[in-house]
């Protein structure tokens, strides 16, 4: 029986600069193949782990996790170049083997940002031998140290590198690598590689370096890669690879590559075997909120609570002469006690804690904090606990939009801070929970279909003007795709039809689209952990010295660990300088939060349409929306920014819920409890 071939060496496009190969495609290519397992393997980084691990169990193929990370000549401390031939770093595959493994993997990329960057985030042996445990080292491409050196024919200087590897690892967990994608260096060294590992009775094992998921693929993926160093596709010395042999290959393919070497395929079936990680599954990592001396979490979460709530119910009180309460107190209670009760249930009382604590440091530090928004605001908790302003039962909001209990999901209360002081409550997080313990969120640019229009048009030198009119034909949206384009717009599939340029610039911007571009700072995300970040997942640093985390935030939650949304806002900030003035010119004290949501003159701006840098109210179509319907009470603006969505403006549901409010007559009700 033939051995079971898996591949081991595969960069995806968050290697950025490197991988055409989509996340999505290198599964399908493995279940394609009918691989049983598969590995990531990005340069410096583990940005797509976690959607990888998503879309590997979903086909059913069984996910490892690698980075291709770069080794220091020297100390990685060093920023000089390196002694032989100006190397700055060589390659080396490190491929998990166990949450041992994992946790090392996370310090190490760590580390190779925050001390070791120099041209590329770098480690050293030194940091290697200290993190080496649960980790499979192989020793890489043309660029490994091995290679590296034959290549420069220095065989000692190779084989000195490789007992040291052999002794920072493990016995029998570093690998010898071997590859053949038809270059002239791989055929001479080959040979050397093997005579090595047999000398030094070091394991082999055969892979295939991975950039895209097609042979074909090799043209998007030289484009991509024009569209990165900027650079057109006719330039003579621009960076390409030399090749088209660096897809996913078949196993027979690797079988007729390495015929002479079975083992070396075999070993690659061997290591899939001894790599067990996962990521923790239905678990949460709640940071640790400390009561006061002598109190429980749980009986200080309640005490809270019911202290909130009894300051809200005095303050409810003495509006009661302004009108009759639709609910009774004893309503207010009950539910309460409802919602208090699912959140021990579910434990989430730190979390609540936690919200509530820096809210409450915002307002006692003078900050302006939002009255809340989103699906917290059908919490009755969150409003006792001042977290939300919005009473939830005069409003008739569902707590179980926001926790469900038929759904246990963490809570997610997105927080609006003036947006000239949103960084001192990042401040004040790291503080209370730690430096190590506390970071912003990671986010990724992608190609959107008009961008990647531009950019092949650019690299493939087709005229601007042509250029400019092919991207005008893709409909303008977030979400639009090249394929939406092609199938909805009628010229464009005829202009596609006729002009072979233009057809080969939609068919490589269509492989391109959607690829990672960079990675940025999320605007709003924040994650706190219970114990030092790298426990959890490694990080990053830009080019400007910001910290952030290595997973996107979907990720991050997916993990179980708290996110949370600190959003700058202008409106707050226009309102609090607003206030200022007047406390300063005219001597008088407004209150907010206590302004009438009936005033007539307010909603003659409102049914004029004049709103401009009135929050969600002041685009165009808004604004147009606004005149139609002319409202006139604070639950018509609660309508109306519910129906301003893609889903009902283009039912037609707005239109007619206008038509019906200024023709109440004509109002008719299939039910009699609907009225």
């Amino acid at each position: 029986m033939e051995p079971t071939f898996v591949h081991l060496h595969n960069h995806s496009e968050y290697s950025v600069l490197d991988g055409a190969l989509k996340i999505t495609d290198l599964v399908d290519a493995a279940f394609r193949n009918n691989m049983p397992a598969v590995a990531i393997t990005d340069h410096g980084n583990i940005f797509g782990a976690v959607q990888f691990f998503k879309e590997a169990k979903a086909r059913g193929v069984k996910p490892i996790l690698g980075c291709e990370v770069y080794v220091a000549p020297g100390s990685r401390f060093d920023k000089k170049p390196g002694a032989a031939n100006d190397i700055h770093h060589f390659h080396l595959i490190l491929l998990v083997r166990n949450e041992q493994g994992y946790r090392n993997l996370c310090r190490l990329l760590t580390q190779s940002y925050l001390e070791g960057f120099y041209y590329r985030p770098r480690i050293d042996k030194e940091l290697l031998a200290a993190h080496a445990e649960g980790l499979i080292g192989l020793s890489s491409c043309l660029k490994g140290e091995l290679n590296a050196w034959l290549v420069r024919g220095f065989a000692e200087k190779a084989e000195d590198a490789a007992r040291e590897y052999a002794a920072i690892f493990p016995k029998g967990d570093f690998y010898v690598e071997l590859q053949d994608h038809g270059l002239p260096d791989q055929k001479a060294t080959n040979p050397l590689l093997i005579d090595l590992a047999r000398r030094l009775d070091l394991p082999l094992v055969a892979t295939n370096d991975i950039h895209f998921a097609r042979r074909e693929d090799a043209e998007s993926q030289d484009v991509l890669v024009c569209i990165q160093t900027n650079r057109k596709i006719s330039d003579p010395d621009r960076l390409k690879f030399s090749t088209d042999q660096f897809y996913f290959k078949s196993a027979d393919e690797m079988r007729e590559l390495f015929g002479n070497t079975p083992e070396a395929l075999q070993n690659t079936s061997r290591i899939a075997a001894r790599c067990e990680f996962d990521f923790p599954s239905k678990k949460y990592f709640l940071p640790n909120f400390t009561p006061p001396e002598g109190k429980t979490l749980s009986g200080y979460f309640e005490e809270i609570a019911w202290e909130g709530f009894r300051r809200r119910m005095e303050k409810r009180a003495s509006r009661a002469a302004n009108g009759e309460h639709a609910h009774t107190e004893a309503e207010y209670e009950d539910r309460l006690k409802r919602e208090i009760k699912l959140i021990r249930l579910m434990g989430f009382e730190g979390y609540f804690l936690i919200v509530w604590d820096l809210l409450k440091a915002a307002r006692e530090k003078g900050i302006p904090v939002g009255p809340g928004r989103g699906s917290a605001a059908g919490s009755l908790l969150a409003y006792a606990l001042e977290i939300t302003e919005i009473d939830p039962l005069e409003y008739d909001l569902l707590f179980e939009r926001f926790l469900n209990p038929e759904r246990i999901s963490l809570p997610d209360i997105d927080m609006d801070f003036c947006g000239r002081r949103r960084g001192e409550m990042i401040e004040y997080l790291t503080r209370k929970y730690g430096q190590e313990n506390v970071c912003q969120i990671i986010t990724f640019g992608t190609m959107a279909a008009r961008g990647a229009i531009r950019d092949v048009g650019r690299v493939l030198e087709v005229p601007l003007p042509e250029v400019d009119r092919v991207a005008k034909m893709i409909p303008f949206g977030p979400d639009s795709t090249i394929a939406e384009g092609l199938k909805n717009v009628p010229e464009l599939r005829e202009l596609r039809d006729r002009n072979s340029k233009i057809a080969q610039l939609l068919t490589i911007a269509q492989r391109i689209e959607g690829q990672v571009r960079h990675p940025s700072i999320h605007a709003a995300g924040i994650v706190i952990t219970p114990k030092p970040l790298v426990e959890f997942m490694p990080l990053y640093q830009s080019a400007k010295g910001e910290i952030t985390t290595q997973y996107a935030m979907g990720d991050v939650e997916a993990l179980g660990l708290l996110k949370m949304d600190l959003l700058g806002l202008r409106n707050l900030t226009v309102i609090d300088d607003t206030l200022r003035i007047i406390r300063k010119d005219k001597g008088e004290e407004i209150d907010v939060t206590g302004l009438p949501l009936g005033d007539a003159r307010t909603f003659e701006l409102f049914q004029a349409g004049n709103t401009d840098g009135v929050f969600q109210f002041e685009s165009p179509g808004m604004k147009d929306l606004l005149r139609r319907f002319r409202p006139e009470q604070f639950r018509d603006l609660i309508a109306l920014n519910a129906l301003y969505r893609p889903g009902p403006l283009k039912s037609g549901m707005t239109d007619e819920f206008i038509h019906r409010k200024n023709h109440p007559d004509r109002v008719t009700y299939e039910l009699a409890e609907l009225e």
